[in-house]
């Protein structure tokens, strides 16, 4: 199995390609997507959606994990990530891949078992889980890789 998992963000996205045999899970490929600041809000997202595509694309995942919304006092925070990931969640549907969304405390709680861990845990249990040689950076990359991982132990392959 094949899934492409994301820590979405309007600055900067994370994403991970994870594979899951019945033996192993690998970490195929991971990466990053920055929006160009300066730009519009909807050249922001347009350039999300059409990199998401771009990786769907190449990889040919079967799912996508996607880091859910989070509540926030700061309403226009919220909103925007909201707006990147509905780019994110369209370009999916769009590549007709099952889309499967989890909150940021149920990730943490399914990687370190801490449902409150910072991101610093969050990074060092990727690490050990994938027997990883260097910490994936930036952080959005982990975080990414997180839900992926999540994803994995909800639906484990029988």
């Amino acid at each position: 199995m094949r899934v492409l998992s994301i820590d979405p963000g309007l600055n900067i996205t994370g994403f991970s390609i994870l594979d899951q045999n019945r033996i192993k899970t690998k970490l195929s490929s991971s990466g990053i997507i920055r929006p160009p600041k300066n730009e519009s809000m909807g050249k922001r997202l347009n350039h999300i959606f059409v990199e998401i595509t771009k990786v769907l694309d190449q990889f040919s995942p079967e799912v996508l994990a996607i880091e859910g919304a989070f509540y926030s006092k700061n309403v226009k925070s919220a909103m925007r990530l909201g707006q990147a990931r509905g780019a994110i969640i369209l370009a999916a549907a769009q590549a007709s891949i099952d889309i499967h969304e989890f909150a940021p405390r149920k990730v943490k709680q399914s990687v370190c078992g801490n449902g409150a861990a910072s991101k610093e845990q969050v990074q060092f249990m990727v690490m050990q889980i994938l027997k990883l040689k260097e910490p994936p950076k930036p952080l959005d990359i982990s975080d990414a890789i997180a839900v992926g991982i999540c994803y994995l132990n909800q639906f484990k392959l029988s």
